[in-house]
Order: C-alpha cells, then sequence, then structure tokens
C-alpha cells in the first residue's frame, strides 16, 4: 500500500515576497560575522560603509549601479546614499560607523536632505541597527518624522521577526511602497493619534452615556473634553493649544 504524500506547503505571500524574505534570511547568516567584526574593532565609516553597500546588494536586492548612488549631492551637501527604483530617487540613506549608536542629530542631516528632494523615506543605518523613517511636509507646519520601522540584526529578536522588518527595506517590497502600509498602520495607533480620538465629539459622547449608565449623572462634554486634556491624556500628546 503506497503512502499518501502530503502536498508541498505553499508560500503565504506571492513569490516575489518569498523570494526576497529568502534573500534577506540567507544574507543574515552571511553577514553575521564580518558585522561583529566590525563592531568589535570599531571600524571607521568607511569600512562600515563597505558592509552596508554589500548588504544593500545582498540582502535587499538593489543593483550596485543601478540602484545606488553614493555621495549624492544635494545642494552643495551629500548624502551618503540615494536609492533610485526604476531611475526615480526614493529614498536617501545615512551611515555612521559600526559601534556608533544613532542619534537624532543624525536623523536631522538626512532629513534635511530629503525635505530639500521632496522625499517621503530616509534611513539611517550603522550597519548593525537600520532606521526608516517618513518625513511629511505640509505647508506652514514643522517638518514631521516618524520612525517606521527599526531591527537591530544582532540583536536578540527572533531571525523570523528581522527578515518580517528587513522586508520593508527590500527593492520589491520598496518598489511596491509596503512601508506606506506599515507607516499608516502604525500612525493610526500612535499615542497622538488615539489621543485626538479620545476628544472627538463622538467618544466624547459615548463617554457621556457610559458614565450616566454607570452613575445616572449626565456629565458636560466640554467638561469631559477638559478633564480628558488636562488629566487623562498625557500634555505633550495635546498639541492643538485648547485649553
Amino acid at each position: 500500500m503506497s503512502e499518501t504524500v502530503a502536498p508541498a506547503k505553499k508560500p503565504a505571500g506571492p513569490k516575489w515576497e518569498s523570494e526576497a524574505k529568502d534573500e534577506i534570511r540567507a544574507a543574515l547568516r552571511k553577514f553575521q560575522k564580518p558585522l561583529q567584526e566590525l563592531v568589535q574593532r570599531d571600524a571607521n565609516e568607511g569600512d562600515t560603509r563597505l558592509l552596508v553597500t554589500d548588504f544593500l546588494c545582498v540582502a535587499l536586492g538593489y543593483d550596485k549601479y543601478e540602484d545606488l548612488t553614493t555621495e549624492y549631492a544635494v545642494r552643495g551637501e551629500f548624502a551618503d546614499y540615494g536609492v533610485r527604483i526604476d531611475k526615480q530617487l526614493v529614498a536617501f540613506i545615512e551611515v555612521k560607523r559600526a559601534a556608533q549608536q544613532l542619534n537624532a542629530r543624525h536623523l536631522r542631516q538626512v532629513e534635511t536632505y530629503a525635505v530639500k528632494e521632496g522625499l517621503e523615506w530616509i534611513m539611517l543605518t550603522n550597519g548593525q541597527t537600520w532606521q526608516a523613517y517618513h518625513v511629511t511636509v505640509v505647508t506652514g507646519q514643522q517638518v514631521s518624522t516618524t520612525l517606521a520601522l527599526e531591527v537591530d540584526i544582532l540583536g536578540e529578536d527572533a531571525t523570523a521577526k528581522k527578515i518580517e522588518k528587513l522586508f520593508h527595506l527590500h527593492r520589491s517590497a520598496l518598489k511596491r511602497d509596503t512601508i506606506s502600509d506599515l507607516w499608516k498602520r502604525q500612525a493610526a495607533t500612535a499615542p497622538q493619534a488615539l489621543a485626538d480620538i479620545l476628544r472627538t465629539p463622538a467618544v466624547l459622547d459615548a463617554v457621556r452615556k457610559e458614565i450616566r449608565r454607570q452613575s445616572s449623572f449626565n456629565a458636560d462634554v466640554e467638561e469631559l473634553g477638559r478633564i480628558l486634556r488636562s488629566g487623562v491624556i498625557r500634555p505633550e500628546l495635546v498639541i492643538d493649544g485648547k485649553k
């Protein structure tokens, strides 16, 4: 009697997605040791860039000659990398040496380049940590730059979690703008967004009704809004200036 052979398990997503994740998985194994050595010897920025270039090509699917421009000129200054997809500039990457912690000053530096060129996406990396930020520019308002993802290649997170994050930086995913969907989901449930929702008339009215159901007290909606702003929501999340 012949054995029943179970059908091969199909990948969860489209072929291009599974291929991109396979590339990242293999690269994480390949770059683990070289990256650790760079960190241990506190390699300079130039040596770190060599590894970053290889990682962009091997792990993230970019063509060194078609997709990447080093020392991209931005009105008299230079971004470490300009990233092009189908000849369209889509992001800047700023690289720091392997053992250096990424900080707000580095972010402001590459943010300025993005604003000047009208780009939505910037990345910071020291080879080990990769951060991607969304840049929002609205006329008459301060530039808003928010973290979309962060992954530490040498960190303790499971490999599968690292792959899921790095996937959005892969050329195939960036071409399809999956990172925008990720950012929009995160932005929708960010503390500031939730604080704004809590102060909408519909939510305040629902709170009023629940208070009345529990206590028979019919609270004033405007008073509830003031209580939320002054005693419930963190002050830094209340940015509309209302009292």
